[in-house]
C-alpha cells in the first residue's frame, strides 16, 4: 500500500474530540450532521487492550476466546496487491470468497505475517452476535435508545475504496491502525463510481486509486479531493460517519479489527431508497425525453415535494399512501409492490 501521508497532508482534518463520555457522545451524535474523531473512547476494552498488550496475536487469541463453533465467511486476496480488494481488468472481484473455522482463517494470517507477497485475509461486515457469544457484551460503547446493527471488520492490511452507506456509522478502531479518507455526499459525481449491481461489497465503490489517482481518465477527482477530510484512527478510537458519506478505509497495520454499529434515523416501516433508485433506473431512465420528463414532474409532485398538497383535496382518513405512511400502510405498499414486481 502506497504511502498517503503527503497526500492526507493536504487535506482537511476531521474535527477530534476528547474524554466524552457516553452521555457527551449521545449528544454529539443527536447535533452531528458531519464527521468527528472520539478519540480513546474504547481505550479500555478488553479487546483493544489485547491488541496493545499482546499485538496481533494477542488480540487473534483474545477473539477465538469468543468465537462460535461455526464457519466463517472470508475474502482472500490475491498476493502482491498491496491489500486493495477491488476489480480485476475484467471488472470481476480480485479477491475469492471462502468459509472456514475462524482458527484455520488465523493460521492463515499466522503463516504469512511479514510475508511481502502475503494475500489479503479479511473478514468483513460480520454480525457480532452471530458469530461470537459475548464478545459485544465486552466490548460495546453505550449508544442508548438508538437500535444499532453491530458488525465486527477483521484481517490484514486492506484497502477498501471510496463507498457510501445509508444508515448512520460509528466505527470503532480496535486493533491496529486505520485511516479513514471522507468525502461529502455530494461528491458522487466527482468520485466517478463504478457499477451500482455488480460492487465487490454491495456498494458501488469509487473508480479511482485514491493513491495514485489517474487526473486525465478522472478529472473531476480533483475536486473531490478538495472537499475531502482525513484521520488516522488508533486503537480505541471512533470515527462518525453520517448517513451517506463516502469513505476510503485503509487498515493499515499487519493485523486490523474495526467494530461498527450502524443505527437509521428514520422509521424502520420506510423503504430503501436506494432499490427505488434501482427501479427507476428499470422503469423510467430509458423512456423517451418527454415521458421521462412528465415523470420527473410526477415525483416532483408526489415524492420531492414531501407530499405537500398532493392529497388535500381528498377527504381526510380517505388518503391512502398520500397520507405520511404509518407502518400499516407502509405494510399495504410493500404488498403491492411485491405483487406486481413479481409479474
Amino acid at each position: 500500500m502506497a504511502d498517503a501521508a503527503p497526500r492526507a497532508a493536504r487535506m482537511a482534518a476531521i474535527p477530534v474530540v476528547r474524554d466524552l463520555t457516553p452521555v457527551d457522545l449521545n449528544a454529539r451524535l443527536k447535533s452531528s450532521s458531519t464527521p468527528f474523531v472520539a478519540r480513546g473512547i474504547a481505550r479500555d476494552w478488553p479487546l483493544v487492550r489485547s491488541g496493545v498488550e499482546g499485538g496481533g496475536k494477542g488480540a487473534r487469541d483474545y477473539l477465538l476466546g469468543y468465537a462460535r463453533d461455526r464457519s466463517f465467511e472470508v475474502n482472500v486476496g490475491q498476493p502482491g496487491r498491496g491489500g486493495r480488494l477491488f476489480y480485476d481488468s475484467d471488472m470481476q472481484m480480485n479477491f475469492r470468497m471462502g468459509r472456514a473455522s475462524l482458527a484455520d482463517i488465523f493460521a492463515g494470517i499466522d503463516a504469512n505475517v511479514d510475508k511481502p507477497d502475503a494475500p489479503v485475509i479479511y473478514l468483513s461486515s460480520l454480525a457480532i452476535r452471530d458469530y461470537f457469544d459475548g464478545l459485544d457484551d465486552a466490548n460495546r460503547i453505550d449508544l442508548g435508545e438508538r437500535r444499532t446493527r453491530d458488525s465486527i471488520w477483521i484481517g490484514t492490511r486492506t484497502e477498501i475504496a471510496a463507498h457510501n452507506d445509508l444508515p448512520h456509522n460509528l466505527a470503532v478502531c480496535a486493533v491496529g491502525r486505520r485511516r479513514f479518507t471522507l468525502f461529502p455526499p455530494d461528491s458522487f459525481a466527482d468520485l466517478y463510481l463504478g457499477p451500482l449491481e455488480n460492487t465487490p461489497a454491495g456498494r458501488a465503490v469509487s473508480m479511482v486509486d485514491l493513491a495514485n489517482p489517474d487526473f486525465g481518465r478522472f478529472p473531476r477527482f480533483r475536486t473531490a479531493l478538495a472537499k475531502a477530510q482525513a484521520a488516522v484512527l488508533e486503537p480505541g478510537d471512533a470515527l462518525f460517519i453520517p448517513s451517506m458519506w463516502y469513505h476510503h478505509v485503509e487498515g493499515l497495520d499487519a493485523f486490523n479489527v474495526l467494530v461498527n454499529y450502524w443505527w437509521r434515523e428514520t422509521p424502520l416501516h420506510l423503504g430503501d431508497p436506494e432499490q427505488a433508485l434501482l427501479h427507476a433506473i428499470l422503469a423510467v431512465r430509458d423512456l423517451p425525453d418527454a415521458a421521462r420528463e412528465r415523470w420527473r414532474t410526477l415525483f416532483d409532485h408526489y415524492v420531492f415535494s414531501g407530499g405537500a398538497g398532493a392529497g388535500d383535496h381528498l377527504p381526510e382518513g380517505k388518503r391512502g399512501i398520500l397520507d405520511p405512511l404509518d407502518p400499516e400502510a407502509a405494510g399495504r405498499l410493500r404488498a403491492f409492490l411485491l405483487r406486481t414486481l413479481s409479474q
